[in-house]
């Protein structure tokens, strides 16, 4: 028993050992081209460069949990990084990229949505079914009271 014990934790161990070994190897970007052609951008100007840095600052890359475009190194967000530093650099508004983003990915790319009414419902109704709530309980717990 104990044989068979310690030869199933040496499997495990090896197993997990070339996994972690092979890990660094699934995350390696699929073009190494795209990643110097982002890493090395020329802007027209300084201002121009900033502006486009800001906005992809201010992009959700779509793949990732909570990065921005510069934050994250997944093969989309340097992609979309990319497509950004482009049209900023050939002339366009940063409400025209950001237009592109949304038609494209919808507001999840947004750190900040517009405001509709879909939107306030989904953050205002958990605030009214909890008043909601506590007012019937209130109500609930008065009535046994006088009783």
């Amino acid at each position: 028993m104990n044989r068979a014990i310690c030869l199933l934790m040496l499997v495990l161990v090896s197993t997990f050992s070339v996994a972690q070994s092979s890990q660094s190897e699934i995350f390696v970007a699929p073009d190494s081209e795209l990643e110097r052609q982002v890493e090395l951008f020329e802007f027209k100007t300084p201002q121009l460069q900033q502006s486009a840095i800001e906005l992809a600052k201010s992009l959700r890359c779509p793949q990732c949990q909570n990065q921005n475009l510069v934050e994250s190194n997944s093969p989309l967000a340097k992609d979309l990084r990319l497509i950004v530093f482009n049209k900023i650099n050939s002339g366009e508004s940063e409400q025209q990229v950001i237009d592109f983003m949304t038609a494209r990915y919808g507001e999840f790319v947004l750190y900040k949505p517009s405001f509709t009414w879909k939107n306030a419902l989904l953050w205002g109704l958990p605030v009214l079914l909890l008043v909601a709530f506590l007012l019937v309980s209130f109500k609930s717990v008065g009535k046994t009271e006088r009783e």
